[in-house]
């Protein structure tokens, strides 16, 4: 018997596992766009080498607010801030709309 790659994608440990329940699987789908959300936030701010501080002066906000939007945790994500902090970190929001079908395929 041959073995799997190893992966630390949660949607392929389900899938090998046999957990295709479709709502187990929307659940780990907003937690991995959570923590995606956040790394790209947190890495684009250190890579500008701003400080929490210094980009919630920047967007008008609070340390504590960009601590939050940075926490993988957070589920609070409005779009509107969202291109509030990409234009204080002189970047872009990209939101793409995938067919369900399409989108396990990534």
């Amino acid at each position: 018997m041959s073995r799997s790659k190893p992966t630390a994608d949660a949607v392929r440990i389900l899938e090998r596992h046999g957990a295709r329940d479709a709502g187990l699987r929307a659940l780990v789908e907003e937690e991995r766009v959570n923590v995606l959300v956040a790394r790209q936030i947190h890495d684009l701010r250190t890579h500008r080498g701003l400080t929490q501080k210094e980009l919630a002066d920047r967007v008008g906000t609070t340390q504590s607010v960009i601590a939050r939007i940075e926490d993988a945790d957070y589920q609070g994500h409005s779009l509107r801030m969202l291109r509030r902090v990409a234009e204080a970190l002189d970047a872009e929001v990209s939101v793409r709309l995938v067919p369900a079908g399409l989108a396990a395929g990534r």
